[in-house]
């Protein structure tokens, strides 16, 4: 397991699609070219003017290729547990800034899926941000910055974009302004400490503007070991109760991660198109399942899940 771990980390740099730090990791190099981005994906079986205490909510999805491989998932959670409305977009190699209006020539989101450009079209209660923190100069927007060699400036460009993008919702939402969701990422066996403050940074900010934390990376981090990272964790009691999540039931644990990727939790090969995972994954079904139960503990009572 420890020379399959090590061979993952090592290839994590292709793999990866712009989501980890390959300045800090093991000598991995960044890929040549931006990975291809995914048409917008609208799925909605269920019309609701509001999210009023008990109403179907219109939830909008954003974010990277752990959205791209999550989005399917969490749209099926959402109908299935709420009736949502949803509406998804996520790019793979992203972060905040590419989805800032003003950046469409420096980015690699399109102005219509710009997240102003979707909230003034989908109308959503709640805008779901799903983002592991860009950390190396692989998309234009950055400038530049990147962790590995301007670890300060890195947080602080974040922190900005993190403000401007919860300003541009707000002011495209109008009187409707939706509740963000901000989603805290797992662990990072690379920089755990990024991921540790970049989570912080979205605590601020939700804090700050009146909005929600979805702590999905807590459910794909060991009990008591938030930001220890780990490719195996014990079967919950609803992976025992559907055993195909429960990938390892002899040792009554499952597999979050592929040997080869240490970051992604689709248990399917990474694909040179990104694309919805295609195979049951533990991992995307904790997380989509915790970004779910916030938003339907706030339809519920208007108040913070707990």
């Amino acid at each position: 397991m420890r020379r399959a771990w090590i061979a993952g980390v090592v290839l994590s740099g292709v793999l990866l699609g712009a989501c980890t730090d390959p300045s800090s990791g093991p000598g991995a190099e960044p890929p040549p070219a931006p990975p291809k981005a995914s048409a917008t994906t609208h799925q909605r079986p269920v019309a609701s003017p509001s999210a009023a205490p008990g109403k179907p909510p219109v939830v909008l999805y954003l974010g990277d290729s752990l959205a791209m491989e999550s989005q399917e998932v969490l749209g099926g959670q959402l109908r299935t547990e709420l009736r949502a409305r949803y509406t998804s977009a996520p790019y793979s190699g992203t972060t905040l800034c590419d989805y800032l209006e003003g950046s469409a020539e420096r980015s690699l989101v399109p102005a219509p899926d710009k997240a102003a450009a979707l909230v003034r079209s989908s109308k959503p209660d709640y805008v779901v941000l799903q983002f592991w923190g860009n950390a190396w100069d692989y998309t234009p927007c950055m400038d530049g910055i990147a962790h590995g060699t301007s670890r300060e400036r890195y947080f602080e460009r974040y922190a900005a974009d993190a403000r401007r993008l919860t300003e541009q919702i707000a002011a495209a939402g109008g009187s409707r302004r939706p509740r963000i969701v901000w989603v805290l990422q797992g662990p990072d066996p690379i920089t755990p400490d990024r991921v540790r403050r970049v989570n912080a940074l979205y605590e601020e900010r939700a804090a700050a503007s009146g909005d929600l934390v979805a702590d999905a990376g807590r459910t794909v981090s060991p009990a008591g070991a938030r930001y220890s990272w780990t490719q195996y964790l014990p079967c919950d009691a609803h992976e025992r109760a559907h055993p195909d999540y429960c990938t390892q039931p002899g040792h009554g644990r499952t597999a979050l991660h592929r040997d080869d990727d240490y970051l992604h939790f689709c248990l399917a090969p990474t694909t040179s198109e990104p694309k919805p995972c295609p195979v049951r994954s533990p991992g995307i079904l904790r997380m989509a399942r915790e970004i779910t139960r916030v938003i339907g503990e706030h339809v519920r009572t208007g108040r913070p899940a707990g």
